[in-house]
């Protein structure tokens, strides 16, 4: 398949490729040995709630008393 870039650098990406991805909306970009390479991304709100980070925290093994520890060491005065 082909895209062509237009005279404002922007590419329009093919109706194929683009069903794949139907809940995407946003797409990180980079360069790999002279390649591009687009990763869909997921934006989350301000608002969505944090069960991703308390469900990464649970498999990670991080207690709220590590929390707590954690913040209390940062919040140390630094001499």
């Amino acid at each position: 398949m082909l895209a062509k870039k237009t005279s404002k650098n922007q590419l329009t990406l093919p109706k194929e490729i683009v069903k794949s991805f139907p809940d995407t909306e946003y797409f990180d970009i980079s360069i790999q040995d002279r390649k591009i390479i687009l990763m869909p991304v997921r934006i989350a709100s301000d608002d969505a709630p944090l069960e991703g980070v308390r469900d990464k925290l649970k498999k990670l093994g991080i207690t709220e008393d590590d929390v707590a520890g954690a913040v209390k060491w940062a919040r140390k005065k630094k001499r």
